[in-house]
């Protein structure tokens, strides 16, 4: 297991993801709509086909040293997935559910220093078949590994060291901002 740092685009959030490894969380690649419409709404990048590549696993393994202030939350729809950016340059850079209680973070590859830590992309989600449906690669690990993880970190307590919600009140450590009915519209939801 290592520990791999991260940042945001300019280097106002940095922070640790701790035991990285295939076994301590999912390599992921989903291409759904909304993770796609997520990053074009945070980073103004669209990624097109390419998917978006996350590591899942329990927020206790994110670290903040700097800039955990600038985080800003929005959720295309509410009581949904919260999704972290940073708010000096607006990088999407963590997904978590809306209760600390399911403890489960998912932190954007593409901001952390290396990826070598996490092995090759495991699963893949809602990819695109050629009768029009989608479909999840080794499935079983996807949803085990997260439903597994979020046991265990529920049983040890571990659920409560987070740096994403007040654990106290089970509320975010920022506002959830929702877009507006024009800014999903520009999204390919």
């Amino acid at each position: 297991m290592t520990d791999v740092p991260f940042s945001c685009r300019c280097g106002g959030i940095k922070g640790t993801l701790h035991g990285a490894s295939p076994s301590s969380g999912n390599h992921v690649r989903c291409y759904c709509a909304p993770c796609r419409a997520a990053v074009l709404f945070a980073n103004a990048e669209d990624v097109g086909s390419t998917g978006v590549t996350l590591y899942q696993t329990t927020p206790d393994k994110i670290s903040f040293q700097q800039g955990r202030d600038k985080l800003a939350i929005f959720s295309l729809t509410p009581q949904k997935l919260l999704r972290f950016r940073a708010s000096c340059c607006g990088v999407q850079m963590f997904t978590v559910l809306s209760s600390p209680k399911f403890a489960l973070a998912g932190v954007m590859t593409n901001l952390l220093e290396d990826t070598a830590a996490l092995g090759p992309v495991a699963m893949e989600a809602f990819v695109l078949q050629p009768d029009g449906t989608r479909k999840h690669s080794s499935i079983l690990r996807l949803y085990g590994g997260v439903i597994g993880r979020a046991l265990l970190a529920r049983v040890s307590g571990r659920w409560k060291q987070t740096n994403f919600f007040d654990v106290a009140t089970g509320k975010p450590v920022a506002d959830i901002y929702v877009p507006t009915e024009q800014e999903r519209a520009n999204l390919p939801l």
